[in-house]
Protein backbone atom coordinates (compact mmCIF):
# COMPACT_ATOMS: atom_id res chain seq x y z
CA UNK A 1 0.00 0.00 0.00
CA UNK A 2 1.43 3.61 -0.91
CA UNK A 3 2.91 5.46 1.78
CA UNK A 4 0.97 8.83 -0.01
CA UNK A 5 1.08 10.28 -3.54
CA UNK A 6 3.98 10.63 -5.04
CA UNK A 7 3.31 14.48 -6.30
CA UNK A 8 2.46 15.04 -2.83
CA UNK A 9 5.93 14.57 -1.74
CA UNK A 10 7.83 18.23 -0.57
CA UNK A 11 10.78 18.31 -2.64
CA UNK A 12 13.46 20.10 -1.50
CA UNK A 13 16.07 20.80 -4.64
CA UNK A 14 19.62 20.87 -4.53
CA UNK A 15 21.95 21.80 -7.44
CA UNK A 16 24.17 24.37 -9.17
CA UNK A 17 25.25 23.84 -12.80
CA UNK A 18 22.97 23.15 -15.85
CA UNK A 19 22.85 19.28 -15.58
CA UNK A 20 20.83 19.83 -12.53
CA UNK A 21 18.63 22.44 -13.50
CA UNK A 22 17.67 19.77 -16.13
CA UNK A 23 16.36 17.44 -13.70
CA UNK A 24 14.08 20.35 -11.26
CA UNK A 25 12.71 21.47 -15.02
CA UNK A 26 11.66 17.75 -15.35
CA UNK A 27 10.39 17.47 -11.52
CA UNK A 28 8.03 20.46 -12.37
CA UNK A 29 7.41 19.19 -15.78
CA UNK A 30 6.18 16.15 -13.64
CA UNK A 31 4.00 17.84 -11.15
CA UNK A 32 5.93 17.26 -8.48
CA UNK A 33 5.88 19.74 -5.41
CA UNK A 34 8.98 21.43 -4.71
CA UNK A 35 9.24 23.60 -1.84
CA UNK A 36 12.38 25.09 -2.16
CA UNK A 37 15.51 25.25 -3.93
CA UNK A 38 19.27 25.28 -2.89
CA UNK A 39 21.97 25.96 -5.12
CA UNK A 40 25.85 27.92 -4.70
CA UNK A 41 25.92 31.85 -4.57
CA UNK A 42 26.00 33.74 -7.78
CA UNK A 43 29.51 34.20 -9.25
CA UNK A 44 31.15 36.90 -11.04
CA UNK A 45 30.97 35.73 -15.07
CA UNK A 46 32.16 37.17 -18.08
CA UNK A 47 34.43 40.08 -18.78
CA UNK A 48 33.06 42.22 -16.64
CA UNK A 49 32.25 39.88 -14.00
CA UNK A 50 28.26 40.51 -13.60
CA UNK A 51 26.73 38.23 -10.90
CA UNK A 52 24.79 35.77 -12.59
CA UNK A 53 22.21 33.31 -11.56
CA UNK A 54 23.16 29.99 -11.37
CA UNK A 55 21.43 27.68 -13.77
CA UNK A 56 19.01 26.21 -10.93
CA UNK A 57 18.20 29.62 -9.60
CA UNK A 58 17.29 30.69 -12.72
CA UNK A 59 14.38 27.68 -13.02
CA UNK A 60 13.46 27.98 -9.22
CA UNK A 61 12.84 31.61 -9.92
CA UNK A 62 10.90 31.29 -12.92
CA UNK A 63 8.33 28.88 -11.17
CA UNK A 64 8.70 31.04 -8.13
CA UNK A 65 9.94 28.73 -6.10
CA UNK A 66 11.73 29.85 -2.96
CA UNK A 67 15.70 29.96 -3.10
CA UNK A 68 18.13 29.45 -0.78
CA UNK A 69 22.06 29.68 -1.23
CA UNK A 70 24.03 29.66 1.75
CA UNK A 71 27.70 29.35 1.82
CA UNK A 72 27.60 26.21 3.90
CA UNK A 73 24.61 25.11 6.04
CA UNK A 74 25.30 25.80 9.42
CA UNK A 75 22.74 25.76 12.32
CA UNK A 76 21.12 29.05 10.73
CA UNK A 77 20.71 27.39 7.30
CA UNK A 78 19.28 24.12 9.08
CA UNK A 79 16.63 25.58 10.52
CA UNK A 80 15.60 27.20 7.11
CA UNK A 81 15.83 24.36 6.03
CA UNK A 82 13.91 22.49 8.29
CA UNK A 83 10.71 24.98 7.69
CA UNK A 84 10.25 23.43 4.50
CA UNK A 85 9.12 20.34 6.29
CA UNK A 86 10.94 18.06 3.46
CA UNK A 87 9.68 14.49 2.78
CA UNK A 88 12.58 14.23 0.45
CA UNK A 89 15.79 16.45 -0.41
CA UNK A 90 16.69 15.68 -4.30
CA UNK A 91 20.54 16.55 -4.52
CA UNK A 92 22.08 16.70 -8.12
CA UNK A 93 25.72 18.54 -8.48
CA UNK A 94 25.09 20.54 -5.99
CA UNK A 95 29.07 21.20 -4.71
CA UNK A 96 28.48 21.51 -1.16
CA UNK A 97 28.55 18.16 0.92
CA UNK A 98 25.63 17.85 3.56
CA UNK A 99 26.47 17.26 7.21
CA UNK A 100 24.78 14.87 9.02
CA UNK A 101 22.18 16.86 10.11
CA UNK A 102 21.05 18.09 7.24
CA UNK A 103 20.85 14.29 5.40
CA UNK A 104 18.41 13.54 8.87
CA UNK A 105 16.03 16.34 8.38
CA UNK A 106 13.87 14.83 5.55
CA UNK A 107 11.08 12.15 6.10
CA UNK A 108 12.51 9.77 3.51
CA UNK A 109 16.42 10.91 4.01
CA UNK A 110 18.06 12.65 1.00
CA UNK A 111 18.77 11.04 -2.81
CA UNK A 112 21.67 12.07 -4.76
CA UNK A 113 21.57 11.52 -9.12
CA UNK A 114 25.30 10.94 -9.54
CA UNK A 115 26.74 10.75 -13.74
CA UNK A 116 28.09 7.35 -13.17
CA UNK A 117 28.10 3.91 -12.47
CA UNK A 118 28.95 3.57 -8.83
CA UNK A 119 31.14 3.06 -7.23
CA UNK A 120 33.62 3.98 -10.21
CA UNK A 121 34.20 8.01 -10.73
CA UNK A 122 32.89 9.02 -6.85
CA UNK A 123 33.13 12.85 -7.03
CA UNK A 124 33.17 16.30 -8.52
CA UNK A 125 34.04 14.88 -12.61
CA UNK A 126 32.54 11.64 -13.33
CA UNK A 127 31.89 12.60 -17.13
CA UNK A 128 35.13 14.09 -18.03
CA UNK A 129 36.74 11.50 -16.23
CA UNK A 130 35.22 8.72 -17.82
CA UNK A 131 36.06 10.14 -20.90
CA UNK A 132 39.63 10.57 -20.20
CA UNK A 133 40.02 7.08 -18.99
CA UNK A 134 38.72 6.33 -22.07
CA UNK A 135 35.68 4.02 -20.73
CA UNK A 136 33.07 2.43 -23.27
CA UNK A 137 30.27 2.73 -21.13
CA UNK A 138 28.61 5.35 -17.70
CA UNK A 139 25.91 5.91 -16.92
CA UNK A 140 23.65 7.14 -13.66
CA UNK A 141 22.85 6.08 -10.00
CA UNK A 142 20.51 7.61 -7.53
CA UNK A 143 21.62 6.64 -4.63
CA UNK A 144 20.55 7.10 -0.97
CA UNK A 145 23.14 10.09 0.80
CA UNK A 146 25.02 9.07 3.50
CA UNK A 147 27.94 11.11 5.39
CA UNK A 148 30.71 10.17 2.95
CA UNK A 149 31.33 11.25 -0.57
CA UNK A 150 29.01 9.05 -3.04
CA UNK A 151 29.22 6.47 -0.83
CA UNK A 152 25.45 5.21 -0.23
CA UNK A 153 23.02 2.94 -0.84
CA UNK A 154 22.19 2.84 -4.71
CA UNK A 155 18.27 2.70 -5.41
CA UNK A 156 18.71 2.31 -8.69
CA UNK A 157 20.98 2.55 -12.03
CA UNK A 158 20.67 2.87 -15.71
CA UNK A 159 23.83 2.96 -18.42
CA UNK A 160 24.88 3.80 -21.61
CA UNK A 161 27.31 3.32 -24.22
CA UNK A 162 30.31 5.77 -24.54
CA UNK A 163 30.24 5.86 -28.13
CA UNK A 164 33.83 6.69 -29.98
CA UNK A 165 32.85 10.22 -30.93
CA UNK A 166 31.14 11.05 -27.89
CA UNK A 167 32.14 14.62 -26.12
CA UNK A 168 30.90 15.71 -22.44
CA UNK A 169 27.99 17.44 -23.98
CA UNK A 170 26.95 14.60 -26.48
CA UNK A 171 26.99 11.96 -23.50
CA UNK A 172 26.00 14.25 -20.43
CA UNK A 173 22.64 14.83 -22.91
CA UNK A 174 22.13 11.17 -22.62
CA UNK A 175 22.88 11.17 -19.01
CA UNK A 176 20.58 13.50 -18.74
CA UNK A 177 17.72 11.89 -20.13
CA UNK A 178 18.59 8.41 -18.16
CA UNK A 179 18.62 10.73 -14.69
CA UNK A 180 15.45 12.56 -15.22
CA UNK A 181 13.58 8.90 -15.48
CA UNK A 182 15.51 6.98 -12.64
CA UNK A 183 14.67 9.97 -10.36
CA UNK A 184 10.78 10.24 -11.08
CA UNK A 185 10.45 6.42 -10.94
CA UNK A 186 12.85 6.38 -7.42
CA UNK A 187 10.45 9.56 -5.84
CA UNK A 188 7.42 7.32 -7.26
CA UNK A 189 8.88 4.32 -5.29
CA UNK A 190 9.82 6.50 -2.18
CA UNK A 191 5.74 7.37 -2.00
CA UNK A 192 5.23 3.62 -2.73
CA UNK A 193 7.24 2.83 0.14
CA UNK A 194 9.11 0.11 -2.58
CA UNK A 195 11.91 1.71 -3.04
CA UNK A 196 15.31 -0.66 -2.19
CA UNK A 197 18.87 0.32 -1.60
CA UNK A 198 21.58 -1.84 -2.39
CA UNK A 199 25.44 -1.01 -0.70
CA UNK A 200 27.88 -0.14 -3.36
CA UNK A 201 30.32 -2.75 -4.28
CA UNK A 202 33.91 -2.54 -2.00
CA UNK A 203 35.67 -2.95 -5.24
CA UNK A 204 36.49 -1.11 -7.81
CA UNK A 205 35.72 2.92 -6.77
CA UNK A 206 37.84 5.26 -8.48
CA UNK A 207 37.37 9.47 -8.04
CA UNK A 208 36.69 11.57 -10.48
CA UNK A 209 38.74 14.70 -8.70
CA UNK A 210 37.59 17.99 -9.64
CA UNK A 211 39.41 18.70 -13.15
CA UNK A 212 42.85 21.34 -13.17
CA UNK A 213 43.48 24.07 -16.21
CA UNK A 214 46.37 22.56 -16.88
CA UNK A 215 44.98 19.03 -17.66
CA UNK A 216 43.37 21.29 -20.86
CA UNK A 217 46.80 21.53 -22.24
CA UNK A 218 47.42 19.34 -25.33
CA UNK A 219 51.15 17.78 -25.31
CA UNK A 220 51.60 16.28 -29.20
CA UNK A 221 54.11 13.58 -27.90
CA UNK A 222 51.23 11.93 -26.19
CA UNK A 223 49.10 9.26 -28.47
CA UNK A 224 46.72 10.45 -30.88
CA UNK A 225 43.89 8.44 -28.95
CA UNK A 226 44.76 10.36 -25.74
CA UNK A 227 44.73 13.54 -26.92
CA UNK A 228 41.10 12.83 -29.08
CA UNK A 229 39.96 11.54 -25.09
CA UNK A 230 41.32 15.24 -24.36
CA UNK A 231 39.56 16.60 -26.89
CA UNK A 232 36.64 15.16 -25.88
CA UNK A 233 36.62 15.20 -22.34
CA UNK A 234 37.04 18.87 -22.05
CA UNK A 235 34.79 20.36 -25.02
CA UNK A 236 32.80 22.15 -24.17
CA UNK A 237 33.26 23.56 -20.89
CA UNK A 238 37.22 24.47 -21.07
CA UNK A 239 38.22 23.30 -24.29
CA UNK A 240 41.53 21.33 -25.10
CA UNK A 241 44.40 24.17 -26.27
CA UNK A 242 48.36 24.02 -27.91
CA UNK A 243 49.76 26.84 -29.11
CA UNK A 244 50.16 28.23 -32.41
CA UNK A 245 51.72 31.84 -33.78
CA UNK A 246 52.89 32.77 -29.95
CA UNK A 247 48.57 32.65 -29.71
CA UNK A 248 45.66 29.80 -27.55
CA UNK A 249 44.88 27.63 -30.59
CA UNK A 250 41.63 25.37 -29.07
CA UNK A 251 41.25 21.92 -30.62
CA UNK A 252 36.84 21.70 -30.46
CA UNK A 253 36.74 18.46 -32.63
CA UNK A 254 39.02 15.72 -34.17
CA UNK A 255 39.33 11.82 -34.82
CA UNK A 256 42.29 9.66 -34.40
CA UNK A 257 43.84 8.49 -38.22
CA UNK A 258 45.57 5.40 -37.45
CA UNK A 259 49.12 5.30 -39.00
CA UNK A 260 49.60 8.14 -39.84
CA UNK A 261 52.02 10.95 -39.09
CA UNK A 262 55.17 8.12 -37.98
CA UNK A 263 57.99 9.90 -39.65
CA UNK A 264 57.01 13.51 -38.50
CA UNK A 265 57.67 15.60 -35.54
CA UNK A 266 54.55 15.83 -33.04
CA UNK A 267 52.56 18.81 -33.70
CA UNK A 268 53.30 18.85 -36.82
CA UNK A 269 50.99 19.35 -39.69
CA UNK A 270 51.21 16.52 -41.99
CA UNK A 271 48.06 16.97 -44.08
CA UNK A 272 45.62 19.89 -44.93
CA UNK A 273 42.59 20.81 -47.44
CA UNK A 274 39.71 22.86 -47.09
CA UNK A 275 37.82 20.94 -43.95
CA UNK A 276 40.66 19.50 -41.49
CA UNK A 277 44.32 19.37 -40.87
CA UNK A 278 46.05 16.32 -40.21
CA UNK A 279 48.36 16.85 -37.08
CA UNK A 280 50.99 14.26 -36.03
CA UNK A 281 51.46 12.91 -32.69
CA UNK A 282 53.10 10.46 -30.33
CA UNK A 283 51.78 7.84 -32.07
CA UNK A 284 49.26 8.14 -34.86
CA UNK A 285 47.83 11.59 -35.71
CA UNK A 286 45.05 13.61 -35.15
CA UNK A 287 42.21 15.14 -37.81
CA UNK A 288 41.24 18.51 -36.88
CA UNK A 289 37.91 19.97 -37.99
CA UNK A 290 37.01 22.39 -35.65
CA UNK A 291 39.10 24.92 -33.38
CA UNK A 292 38.85 28.54 -31.62
CA UNK A 293 41.24 31.22 -32.27
CA UNK A 294 42.43 33.33 -29.11
CA UNK A 295 39.53 36.04 -28.39
CA UNK A 296 37.50 34.21 -31.51
CA UNK A 297 34.09 32.32 -31.80
CA UNK A 298 34.70 28.75 -32.72
CA UNK A 299 34.84 27.79 -36.63
CA UNK A 300 35.21 25.14 -38.73
CA UNK A 301 38.32 24.79 -40.28
CA UNK A 302 36.94 25.56 -43.86
CA UNK A 303 35.06 28.74 -42.05
CA UNK A 304 38.32 29.98 -41.03
CA UNK A 305 40.44 29.11 -44.26
CA UNK A 306 38.16 31.09 -46.24
CA UNK A 307 39.00 34.02 -43.90
CA UNK A 308 42.21 33.78 -43.36
CA UNK A 309 44.05 31.50 -46.24
CA UNK A 310 47.58 30.03 -45.56
CA UNK A 311 47.15 30.49 -41.85
CA UNK A 312 47.42 26.37 -41.48
CA UNK A 313 50.12 24.96 -43.73
CA UNK A 314 51.83 21.84 -44.58
CA UNK A 315 54.71 21.24 -41.97
CA UNK A 316 53.48 23.49 -40.10
CA UNK A 317 54.11 23.23 -36.12
CA UNK A 318 51.49 23.08 -33.46
CA UNK A 319 53.36 24.01 -29.95
CA UNK A 320 52.63 21.91 -27.10
CA UNK A 321 50.34 23.69 -24.15
CA UNK A 322 53.27 25.57 -21.84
Amino acid sequence: MALMPARDLRIVFAGTPDFAARHLAHLLAEKFQLVSAYSQPDRPTGRGKKLVATPVKAIAQEHGIPVKQPLKLDEAALAELAAFEPDVMVVVAYGLLLPQAALALPRFGCINVHASLLPRWRGAAPIERAILAGDRESGVSLMQMDAGLDTGPVLARAATPIAPHDNSETLGERLVALGCASLVSTLEQIAAGTALATPQAERGVLYAHKLRKEEAGIQWVDSAAAIDRQVRAFYPRSPAYCRYQEQRLRILRAQVKPGTGVHAAPGTVVDIDHDAMTVACGNDALVIDQVQLEGKNPMTLRELLNGRPGYFSRGALLLPAA
